[in-house]
């Protein structure tokens, strides 16, 4: 539904952008043709991620969603760059602009926007993937906004400039919403630990479990955008209930942490791991 709200949009204000002369409309249409690119990749890498391992693929393709989320940070930037290069060019060339076209344009895009954003409030907590759709329609519904007032002051002052730097009020919307989804896509692609969670926290817990006398070898990385996991070596005496020892720590980690793929080795420290060193990887 998103998709096509905003496939609809797109034709409309493109059309209309040029029909009014307005940069700042067909920005706007630009960056919400983006966010429609967006949509796409990040519905394909849902589907993606539902598909069962294979003898290949064992974790799955649950990493496509990362691909996803560092394509869409890549891509909103690269037109955040076009759109900056054609306001400096309209600043050389100032062309008159229909105000009034460019309000009720862009205040159409104000709903679909916004009725396109709360399709995505509920799982943008737990998913970088449907955060970043959420994020790029919330930040697109604010942009219409500018424009309306953009449009606004063009019609009642005349001052054709308002269009372009109304243009470049959106490349920086565009950046500072992008900047922190690109910058964890990033990280995630890198195997970082994901940044809600704290691995001395996950170590102290780990340690503090009974008959654990240290940690060593511990590994937190994202599987997906929804799914982290975890690998760890605990020193300690063989559990009387190895079973029910594992069970209750994978539900710890799952409940204070989000940590899904539990995977534990227990040593009893009888001889030195190769991996106890923190700089061996």
């Amino acid at each position: 539904m998103g998709i096509g709200l905003n496939i609809a949009f797109v034709a409309i204000e493109a059309s209309y952008g040029i029909f009014a002369n307005s940069l700042a409309l067909l920005a706007d249409a630009g960056h919400n043709l983006s966010d429609v690119f967006g949509l796409v990749i990040a519905w394909a890498a849902v589907r993606l991620d539902s598909k069962p391992p294979s003898s290949r693929y064992t974790y799955g393709l649950g990493g496509s969603s990362i691909l996803a989320a560092l394509f869409n940070g890549i891509f909103l930037m690269l037109a955040a760059g076009a759109i900056a290069w054609q306001a400096v060019l309209r600043f050389a060339d100032p062309q008159p602009v229909a105000g009034n076209t460019v309000m009720i344009v862009a205040g159409i895009g104000i709903a679909i926007n916004t009725a396109t954003a709360l399709m995505f409030m509920r799982g943008r907590k737990s998913d970088i993937n449907i955060q970043g759709a959420f994020l790029h329609m919330a930040a697109d519904a604010a942009v219409s906004a500018g424009v309306v007032i953009a449009g606004l002051a063009i019609r009642n002052t005349g001052l054709s400039w308002i269009d372009p730097v109304t243009s470049l009020a959106i490349v920086a919307v565009i950046v500072w919403s992008t900047w922190g989804l690109l910058r964890e896509a990033v990280a995630m692609s890198l195997n970082a630990t994901p940044s809600g969670i704290d691995t001395a926290k996950v170590a102290a817990h780990l340690a503090n479990l009974e008959g654990v006398a240290s940690v060593h070898d511990l590994h937190v990385w994202p599987m997906s955008t929804s799914e982290t996991a975890l690998t760890a070596h605990l020193v300690m005496g063989a559990p009387t209930d190895r079973d029910r020892f594992f069970q209750d720590t994978a539900s710890m980690l799952h409940e204070r942490f989000g940590i899904d793929h539990v995977t534990l080795q227990v040593e009893t420290g009888s001889c030195p791991c190769p991996l106890e060193s923190q700089e061996v990887v």
